[in-house]
Parts: C-alpha cells; sequence; structure tokens
C-alpha cells in the first residue's frame, strides 16, 4: 500500500517546484503532516515557503542541547518573524541524556562511530519519535547534492524507520538555488554559514568546511563520508548510511 502511494505521490511531486511540493502535502493530509526545521538554509527556505502558503502546518526543531548559540539567537528570530507559525521544539529525555554521559562521558561521540550514533539517538531520534506522534506525513529540508548518502533522493519517500510518509521540496535543488532564494525574499540565516559552516548540527560536532571539501565535510569530520547521518534520515537505498 504504501509503496503504491509513495509511487502516486512521486508522480505528481515531479511535475511540482518546491512550493508546489509542500503544497501537495499540506493538501494530501492537512494537520497529519509536519516540518521539521534544523535551522539550516535549506529548512529557513521551507519556513519562509510554508509561512506565505500553508501556515497552518506545524513546524517542529529538535533543541539537542548541545546546539551552538547562534542557533538558538536563529530560532529566537523565526518565532518572532513568523509569529503566526506553530513552532513546537522538542528536548531529549533528561534521564535518558544523564545515564548516557554518565555511563560514557560528555564527548562520548569522538570515542567511536558507535557512541556517536548512540548520541544522536538519544538526542535526536527519540525526540523526533515524540514529535511525529499522530503525524502521517513530514517535510524535511534534504537535498541530492548535500552527501553521497543523499544522491539517489525523490521528492516523496517512505520513511521506514518512523514509519511516516516524507517530502523532501528542495531534493533536486542545488545550494546556489537556496541562497538565492534567501537573498531575493530576505530570509533570516544562520550567521555560521558566512564563516564556511554550510550543514549546522551540534556544536562539538561541527566544523566549518575548507575550500574543495564536500558539503557535509564539516559534520562528524573523523567519520568516513558514507556513514555521515544521525539516524534521522536513513533510507535503505542509501549504502553505508547509519542504522
Amino acid at each position: 500500500m504504501q509503496t503504491e502511494q509513495i509511487k502516486q505521490l512521486n508522480a505528481q511531486a515531479h511535475g511540482l517546484d518546491a512550493p508546489g511540493i509542500i503544497k501537495l502535502a499540506e493538501s494530501r493530509f492537512g494537520s497529519r503532516v509536519s516540518f521539521a526545521t534544523s535551522l539550516g538554509e535549506e529548512d529557513q527556505v521551507i519556513t519562509d515557503m510554508i509561512a506565505s502558503l500553508t501556515p497552518g502546518v506545524e513546524i517542529f526543531t529538535l533543541d539537542t542541547g548541545r546546539l551552538f548559540a547562534e542557533t538558538y539567537e536563529l530560532m529566537a528570530q523565526n518565532q518572532k518573524k513568523y509569529s503566526r507559525l506553530n513552532f513546537r521544539i522538542y528536548y531529549p529525555d533528561t534521564k535518558s541524556v544523564e545515564e548516557m554521559v554518565r555511563s560514557k562521558g560528555i564527548n562520548l561521540f569522538y570515542e567511536s562511530v558507535e557512541n556517536r550514533k548512540l548520541c544522536c539517538h538519544v538526542r535526536k531520534v527519540e525526540p523526533l519519535q515524540r514529535a511525529l506522534a499522530g503525524k502521517d506525513a513530514w517535510i524535511v529540508g534534504l537535498r541530492r547534492d548535500q552527501a553521497v548518502t543523499r544522491s539517489a533522493l525523490e521528492p516523496v519517500e517512505w520513511d521506514g524507520a518512523n514509519q511516516k510518509i516524507k517530502f523532501n521540496p528542495l531534493y533536486n535543488w542545488s545550494l546556489q538555488q537556496v541562497r538565492d532564494y534567501v537573498k531575493q525574499h530576505h530570509v533570516d540565516v544562520n550567521p555560521l554559514h558566512a564563516q564556511g559552516f554550510v550543514s549546522i548540527g551540534c556544536a562539538p560536532c561541527t566544523r566549518a568546511v575548507k575550500p574543495g571539501e564536500d558539503l557535509r565535510a564539516g559534520r562528524w569530520w573523523w567519520e568516513t563520508p558514507e556513514g555521515k547521518e544521525c539516524g534521522l534520515h536513513n533510507n535503505p537505498k542509501w549504502k553505508g548510511a547509519s542504522k
């Protein structure tokens, strides 16, 4: 059933631009679709589109407790600028974080890939599951050229881990297209982007990208490119992506 539904949605989505895909998601799922923002450039573009196209769509973000100060500032800017939108912020379970830090250390993610995945699960994946409870679909800001794990991205996919339909309105956008939209529509973005940060996550796990490096080279730079996913966006088609 999911396979046929995804095929039908993709048949429609492939003929639409990014705003059209967002409207498709809202028209098909209404209050049962939400948008997950990590406050990156792509997500800021989608937030701006939702504000003008489908303001009833819930927007949520995951506060891991390890974000950059600049990210929190942008979060506050969004809440003021797009005040009529429904923003929700989800946090990791306190006991789970305390137990993880007690047994593994505060910076456990540097010690092994397994530890990094554990930290991502506690701080991101579990809160995401709560954020998506009661939803049938979600919208995200993934793009094909962000990473080798995302090169086969489609506008609509089945998220097996969360048992939801996932919409990728910017799936075929380039980074330049994202930045052109930001400039044209006066969209606020994280000032760290101007300092060479392309993909911005938790502060201990993110650095600026050097000239000539892959767009996601600044995320978990001590790991191989084929496994650089945090568990939020795994897909069996993405060979090497973390489970």
